[in-house]
């Protein structure tokens, strides 16, 4: 039986893979940045590897190689700058260690499986985009399908002309699944690139805070911080995915739900992404 029409103006939702909906703490590609640039003989810290985080991995890269302490490490290291060819080819490197490293970190988030039935069962689309290329996604998607997650759709990195923070995937989310405007989808992430991804397409978006790469940490990790650290970690991210443009930001996908309640509410009363 189809499922009943949502009671409100949301028609879509597109959520974001690692951080969002799974590896909490968006760990899989940490350990593959930071050996890819090893095999170049220039050393990165996992904070280096993070800031970027969001878009697409050959921009990531750039992005990390390119940043002032990196750019000055690969100088001392090959004794000119980093050039495109060289993301070229620690990309070449990056990509099947994030291909592996996927497969140790495709637990679903907690909640997120519930969150998407039900905001299945009120009759929205889900769609989804990601940093992550075709290949990595080709072996994380059956394992999240295996463990009850499966969107309607899924855009990758590479699949069109630019990725994040530019609006190409989730344009080609509203071709696939067939819904309009865009004030009509709900675009969710951890990043700021990818906030900014529904931002420029003319979304609502909602940040999910303390599961993702702004505090990177494993369930386990946050739930051993006491209360004070804790509150820490969510303000930082908070502010940072508000920063980006964030019309909501919750702690998990767990409290989606009410959140696409929310913005359907403001829709209704005449306010516009």
């Amino acid at each position: 039986m189809p499922a009943p029409p949502y009671a409100g103006p949301i028609k879509a939702v597109v959520l974001d893979w690692a951080g969002t909906v799974v590896d909490h703490g968006s760990r899989a590609p940490m350990g593959a940045f930071v050996r890819a640039f090893a095999a170049f003989g220039v050393a990165i810290r996992i904070a280096d590897a993070r800031a970027p985080m969001g878009l697409p991995k050959w921009d990531h890269i750039w992005a990390v190689g390119t940043a002032p302490a990196v750019a000055a490490a690969w100088r001392a290291r090959h004794g000119r700058d980093f050039a495109r060819t060289d993301a070229d080819a620690i990309f070449a490197v990056f990509e099947p260690m994030n291909v592996a490293a996927v497969r140790d970190h495709a637990d679903m988030i907690p909640g997120a499986v519930a969150a998407v039935a039900a905001l299945r069962a009120r009759g929205l689309r889900i769609g989804s985009t990601t940093g992550y290329t075709r290949p990595i996604m080709d072996v994380l998607a059956p394992l999240a399908a295996a463990a009850g997650y499966a969107p309607d759709t899924i855009v990758c990195a590479g699949d069109l002309a630019a990725g994040r923070p530019t609006p190409l995937m989730m344009y080609r989310c509203f071709a696939d699944l067939g819904v309009w405007p865009a004030a009509s989808v709900v675009k969710v992430d951890d990043t700021a690139p990818g906030i900014a991804e529904g931002v420029n397409a003319g979304c609502w978006t909602v940040g999910v805070a303390l599961t993702g790469n702004a505090v990177g940490l494993s369930a386990e990790e946050l739930a051993g911080l006491d209360h004070a650290a804790r509150e820490r970690a969510r303000a930082a991210a908070t502010a940072e995915l508000a920063g980006a443009g964030a019309h909501l930001v919750i702690d998990s996908i767990a409290a989606l739900p009410e959140a696409v309640a929310a913005l359907s509410a403001r829709s209704e009363r005449g306010e516009t992404p």
